[in-house]
Order: structure tokens, then C-alpha cells, then sequence
């Protein structure tokens, strides 16, 4: 289907990919994996044509249909899905002209196209897009409610549901679990499986990759490597080759150095200067075999907490209340020292809530929150790198915690999360989304809490920086409450569930696979999975339409100031494109002066859209709660 032929492509000055050859198959399903930065994004850039090699070539079968998920933000104001029913632009082709046989009054026309309809399967395509809607997580209301009115991760979703409607021979999706939550993507990975065509899928949850690829195609040291398996087949065959390759390389380091031992002993003696001249060529043309180097940058772990009197947090009786809108009632709930819980339930059931009220964040609706003395609480939210300092470098934020360590001593710590040399000293508003949430992670770590409360502590994050997540959290002492869609994480760092549904807190007897029939159940019984628990008592309907008002007045000037951030945002990624396009015309490379003020260009304009899109967001959320 494609065929990459000795593919080189470069970054600016940088090679990501040299010399790849590679075919993919009809309904083959590959996992594309590699470091951040390795080139995975830019590969599907380069099969999109979106940008070009530097050498080599690319062979489509012919009529190759292509479908990926769009990066930019829609912000129209037409209803979500029709927005979905867009992604198949065969079918609004043929709507269009049967528009126009009809204003004709062309009865050939119409007969053929009606034709046309069915073969493509048109008259059940409301009903897919509301499934596709459904498992996304979109009940039947925000079904049809206009596009702008969500917030920036559910437009993400609106846009992978357009990805998916659309008729395609070949799907690329570049993390598309990253702003889903766990019953989603369990709905995205059994779409995924009867998906015919062929899947190429950038992502760095193990579960994930596990249950929906085939094949894996590791990018790593500008080469791609591909192995036949899912991820965990992939890290078992990694490791054997890791084992011979260093096995191999001490033996050939052990023949090298008796064969040096000869020349150094015998190349000043004429008898055996001829042998030693013999050693020296041999040497040299030796292929030499690299020494093993360790994929993952990070190395860190959790300092011993301080003891704490048990419990450390109880909710006696306590519940949850947006305004009038009641998410959760007669919680009761002790955590002990010692304690790690993962937290299920389905979309908007009220698990963020429920981390909040223990971490102090919302007030309890009613009930108690009672302290233990001593706790020492370590909060991350899903949104926590939107808090940190944008204009300072991880060293400071650092050096505003309490502690009495040097500044040799920081930047150590701060190096087993990648934060190397200068980096230490960079601006946080340069730092991808990955970085932002180590850093994040970095803090909270620093301050030696004895209960951390994670509300999805892996997104942005990479394969690599989620297993030294695990790996830390295994070994942490003390408790820990945890909210994830990445299956690994609460399979390895929990050792009892419990359930938000329905209003409730619930223990959750089962296991991972257990909760996956639950949430099938749940979604056959529940007509509206998200919505609220009405508050019992009697609404004043004069303090009602007061209430109304006032919050629609605050609408206005944020409405507007999204508006203006949408209009910056929708020129700067037109900048932003532009500037990419010349940096992917080979003759930029010519001119270092010219080279240099694009790649300047480039690099001022992603910081200022990082600005601008984390404002959007946080306008957008407000402009929710309001609404």
C-alpha cells in the first residue's frame, strides 16, 4: 500500500530519520514508537505530505484513501454532529449535488444519486456518528449542541470522531488517547479491532498498543526497526537483542584488545613486525558493534515520607455540589498510611471531584473532612502545568519549595527527569507538554508528601517517563490515591479499586478486565451516563432566572475574549505553517543567515501559541463552569 525507499528527512539542522526503508500492508496494524523528538509526528507528516524528504521516495497504492485527526481547534458554531458527518466528504459531495438535482428538478439525477448514497452507506450515517459520538463519550444533548460551546480536549475528540468517520484505507492517529479517559478508550480500542483497513498509531500507552497493533516500528538512533507483536512482544524481543548486542560487544572489546596487546608488544620487532602490521588492518576493519545504551533519561524515586497517625484523610458523610448541580453524596471514606487506591468510573461520574474535596481544593457539600495532624499532601491535577511559571526555569521553581540543598544538589535531582546542563536554567514557556507535566511531577515529588492524590498524572508523558512513574510509585511508601486511563500505571501501583457511579463511592471488588464488562453493562443500562444527581429540594425559580442572568452577563466578556484568542490562535498556526513550509524547501539550507531567522521564526511563533492556547483553555473552562 506504501512503500518508503531509503527516506531521509531532516528537522532543520537535525537528520530525524536516514536511510528508512519500510512497506505497510493492507490491514496491517502498526504501533509507531521512539522517544519524543525521534520523529514520529514528522513521519506522518511526510506520509500525509504535509512535508518532504531529503532524499529517497514514497509509492502509494492508487485511489489511496487517507484519514487522520486535524491538530487545529474547530471552532464553528455548527452543531457537533454534523461536524462529525463532515469526515466523510464523499458523502457531503453527493448531498451537495442532490441539493442542487433537486432545486433542478433533475429526476435522472436524483434517481442516480440516491444510488450513490446507498452504496456508500449514507442513510445509517446519523446513526454512526452518534455512536461514534456516544463511546466518545458525548451524550445524546451535547449531540447536538455547536462545536465552540466545548472545551479544547473535547474538541479533540470531536475532531478523532470526524478521523473515524471518515471512509479510509489507511488511519493515522497520533496519541488519540491523550485527552480520553479510560471507559473511551476501552470504546476506541474495540472500534480500533474492526477497523478493516490499515492502522498506523503513535502512542504511549502499553495497554493500549497491546491490545489493538500487530506490529510495533521502533524509530530509534535515526534508523526504523520494526518487529512482528504487540508492545509487550516488542519489549521481550528488544531485551533479548540488547543481551546479545552487549554480549557481542564486550567479546569483540576482549578481540580487539589482544589483537592491540600483540601490536603494542611486537610492531618495533622486525620478525614480528609484519604480523603486528596484520593485527593493526584487522582492527581496523572491523565493524564495530555499539555498546548498549540505556533508552530511558530519567532516574528518580520518592525520599521516605514522614509517619503520619491513621487515618490520614476521612470523608464522613460528605458530598459534592456545583452550584444546584449535586455530583456526589454520602461519601465515606478513610485513607490509611499505607493505602494505594485507584479510582474507576465513567465519564463525569465525579472522580476529579472526588480528588479535589480530599486534597482541600472544593468544599464538601455536606458531612466533614477531618485531617490527621502531620499529613502532608502531594496534589497533581490534570491541568497542573497550566500553574506553573511560564517566564522561569525549573531550577527556580525548585528553589521556592523549602529545603536546605545546594544548588549542585538541585540540578542533580533535577537531571533524573531530564532537566540536563541548561536546561535547568530554560524557560518553562519553551517546554512541550511533556516536559511541563516532569517538571510538574518534579515538585510534587520534591516535597516528600506521605499522601499524593494523582488526577492523570501520564498525560504528555512518553513510554519511558511513565515506566520510571511506575517504577517510583511502586517503591513510594506512602498513600496514594490515583485517578489514570493508563491500565499499566493502576495495574501496577494499586492494590484495591473503588468505584464513582451514580453519585456513589463504591468498593470495586474486581480487577481492570472485571471493570471493563461493568462499563459495557453500564453503558446498555444508563441512557445518560453523565448526567447529574438533582439536588431534593424545591429550586427558587426568581433566585433561578437571577442566577441565569448575572452568569450570562460574565459570559459575554469572556465569549468575546475567547473570540479574539481564537482569531490570534487561528494566524499564528497559519504563520506557524508557513514558516514550516520553508523549512522544508531544500534551498533554506543554502543561506545560514536565512536558515537561522526561520528557525528563530519557528520557535517564537510555537511559544506564542503555547501562550495563547493555554489562555483559551483556561477562558473556555470558565466559560463552562458559568454555563
Amino acid at each position: 500500500m506504501i512503500t518508503l525507499r531509503n527516506i531521509t528527512l531532516r528537522r532543520g539542522p537535525h537528520i530525524l530519520l536516514q536511510n528508512v526503508n519500510w512497506a505497510l500492508y493492507p490491514a496491517h496494524r502498526y504501533g509507531l514508537i521512539g522517544a519524543n523528538g525521534s520523529g514520529k509526528t514528522s513521519l506522518f507528516g511526510l506520509l500525509l505530505n504535509q512535508l518532504h524528504a531529503d532524499s529517497g521516495d514514497i509509492d502509494y497504492s492508487r485511489n489511496l484513501r487517507i484519514a487522520h485527526v486535524s491538530q487545529e481547534t474547530p471552532g464553528y458554531s455548527q452543531p457537533a454532529i454534523d461536524f462529525v458527518l463532515d469526515g466523510d466528504v464523499a458523502l457531503r459531495e453527493l448531498e451537495k449535488q442532490l441539493l442542487v438535482a433537486e432545486q433542478e428538478d433533475d429526476g435522472l439525477a436524483i434517481a442516480k444519486l440516491h444510488h450513490e448514497l446507498s452504496h456508500i452507506d449514507a442513510y445509517t450515517a446519523n446513526s454512526r456518528a452518534a455512536q461514534l459520538l456516544a463511546g466518545l463519550g458525548f451524550s445524546d444533548p451535547e449531540q447536538s449542541q455547536p462545536v465552540n460551546s466545548f472545551s479544547g480536549g473535547w474538541r479533540m475528540r470531536l475532531n478523532l470522531a470526524q478521523a473515524l468517520m471518515c471512509p479510509s484505507d489507511v488511519l493515522l492517529l497520533d496519541e488519540p488517547t491523550n485527552h480520553l479517559d479510560l471507559d473511551a478508550i476501552i470504546w476506541l480500542e474495540g472500534w480500533l479491532k474492526r477497523y478493516q483497513g490499515t492502522l498506523l498509531l503513535i502512542s504511549h500507552d502499553r495497554d493500549f498498543l497491546d491490545k489493538v497493533v500487530d506490529y510495533i516500528a521502533h524509530i530509534d538512533h535515526q534508523e526504523l526497526k520494526q518487529y512482528t507483536g504487540n508492545y509487550s512482544s516488542f519489549e521481550k524481543q528488544r531485551a533479548a537483542f540488547i543481551l546479545l548486542q552487549q554480549a557481542a560487544f564486550e567479546k569483540q572489546q576482549k578481540h580487539i584488545a589482544h589483537m592491540q596487546s600483540f601490536v603494542n608488544r611486537f610492531k618495533a620487532k622486525a620478525s614480528k613486525a609484519k604480523q603486528a602490521q596484520s593485527r593493526m588492518k584487522a582492527i581496523e576493519r572491523l565493524e564495530l558493534v555499539s555498546a548498549v545504551q540505556m533508552d530511558s533519561p530519567f532516574h528518580f524515586e520518592f525520599k521516605e515520607s514522614k509517619p503520619c497517625a491513621n487515618p490520614l484523610v476521612s470523608l464522613q458523610d460528605t458530598g459534592v455540589a456545583y452550584g444546584e448541580k449535586v455530583v456526589l453524596t454520602d461519601i465515606n471514606l478513610n485513607i490509611g498510611p499505607k493505602d494505594r487506591i485507584g479510582i474507576l468510573g465513567p465519564n463525569g461520574a465525579g472522580k476529579s471531584s472526588l480528588i479535589k474535596l480530599l486534597a482541600g481544593i472544593i468544599p464538601a457539600r455536606d458531612g466533614i473532612r477531618v485531617l490527621s495532624s502531620g499529613v502532608k499532601i502531594g496534589y497533581f491535577a490534570q491541568h497542573q502545568i497550566d500553574y506553573l511559571q511560564l517566564d522561569e526555569s525549573p531550577l527556580f521553581h525548585l528553589k521556592q519549595l523549602p529545603g536546605s540543598e545546594t544548588e549542585q544538589q538541585l540540578r542533580g535531582y533535577l537531571g533524573g527527569f531530564d532537566f540536563v546542563g541548561d536546561r535547568v536554567h530554560d524557560k518553562v514557556k519553551i517546554f512541550s507538554g511533556g516536559e511541563k507535566s516532569r517538571l510538574a511531577l518534579a515538585l510534587l515529588i520534591y516535597q516528600r508528601p506521605n499522601l499524593i492524590l494523582l488526577d492523570e498524572p501520564t498525560n504528555h508523558l512518553d513510554l519511558e517517563m511513565r515506566q520510571a512513574l511506575t517504577l517510583a510509585l511502586q517503591d513510594y511508601d506512602g498513600a496514594m490515591l490515583l485517578v489514570s486511563h493508563d491500565r499499566f500505571l493502576l495495574r501496577s501501583a494499586c492494590d484495591v479499586f473503588q468505584l464513582v457511579a451514580h453519585g456513589k463511592l463504591s468498593d470495586f471488588a474486581g480487577d481492570l478486565d472485571d471493570y471493563e464488562k461493568w462499563l459495557l453493562d453500564y453503558r446498555k443500562t444508563s441512557s445518560a451516563p453523565t448526567a447529574p444527581i438533582q439536588n431534593k429540594t424545591e429550586v427558587n425559580k426568581k433566585q433561578q432566572r437571577q442566577d441565569n442572568a448575572k452568569a450570562r452577563e460574565l459570559l459575554k466578556p469572556l465569549s468575546q475574549k475567547i473570540k479574539t484568542l481564537e482569531a490570534k490562535i487561528e494566524k499564528l498556526q497559519q504563520s506557524l505553517g508557513e514558516t514550516t513550509n520553508q523549512l522544508a524547501d531544500q534551498s533554506i539550507y543554502d543561506d545560514k543567515d536565512k536558515l537561522q531567522n526561520c528557525l528563530a521564526r519557528q520557535n517564537q511563533l510555537q511559544q506564542e501559541l503555547q501562550v495563547h492556547e493555554a489562555q483559551w483553555v483556561e477562558l473556555c473552562e470558565q466559560k463552562d463552569a458559568l454555563s
